[in-house]
């Protein structure tokens, strides 16, 4: 009798990314099971609520403590809470969905460690820029800036493939270009708000992160400097 078994697909997700995954799907559960009166009482209703005003990030209160040169723990360590917080089920999902499928393709090709950091530095550089474009913002939530920043990587590794068969490499942006043109489509019909800069900014982050996080990529990149 064989002994042989079809690998799963969650085995090759980077256990740090997978683990991101569970904790987005989990806070949101908790939410679900409060709002329907399953745990929690008559306060579960607001859970989300209290969580949205405690772990989103707070552009005004970023630029309040710009202005004040003073740094607080509460409002620093909404740069990497706010992705676990997300308006819904359905939002929460599709950012479950995309970052285990962009962190299995990315964890494939880089350390696993270097895909955490794509998610955290993405997600808080994103968050960053747009409490300094918009200081009077209402805020951010969801890990789609953090998933643009394993989109950035992924975009990265396409475009070094393409580069290597010395096919046009502008293909590599087909994704982002796909995603930015579908919110924006969205942003004219239904009047969304400006998130899709930290989206942009999550982008940018991961791919220029990408140029060092791949194996050999800070060699490669200091002998360019080099030439130059």
């Amino acid at each position: 009798m064989s002994d042989y078994r079809e690998p799963s697909p969650v085995n090759s997700v980077p256990p740090l990314i997978l683990a991101i995954a569970m904790l987005i799907l989990g806070i949101e559960l908790i939410f679900q099971i409060g709002v329907r009166g399953m745990l929690g009482g008559p306060d579960a209703v607001g859970w989300r609520l209290e969580a949205i005003r405690d772990y989103a990030f707070s552009n005004r209160g970023f630029a309040w403590m710009l202005q004040a040169g003073e740094i607080r723990f509460d409002f620093v360590r909404r740069l990497v809470t706010y992705p676990f917080v997300h308006s819904g089920m359905i939002e929460a999902l599709f950012a479950m969905v995309m970052t285990l499928a962009l962190g299995k393709f990315v964890g494939e090709r880089m350390a696993h460690w270097a895909v955490f950091i794509l998610f955290f530095v993405s997600a808080a550089v994103a968050a960053i820029a747009y409490g300094l474009i918009l200081p009077d913002g209402p805020g951010l939530i969801g890990a789609f800036p953090g998933v643009y920043g394993l989109i950035g990587g992924f975009t990265y590794l396409i475009w070094l493939q393409l580069g290597q068969l010395g096919q046009n490499q502008a293909r590599a942006f087909s994704l982002i270009g796909f995603l930015m043109g579908i919110q924006l489509i969205f942003g004219i019909m239904y009047g969304a708000d400006k998130q899709w800069l930290a989206d942009v900014v999550g982008f940018a982050t991961g791919f220029v992160l990408s140029i060092v996080l791949v194996p050999g990529g800070f060699r490669r990149l200091h002998e360019k400097l080099r030439q130059r």
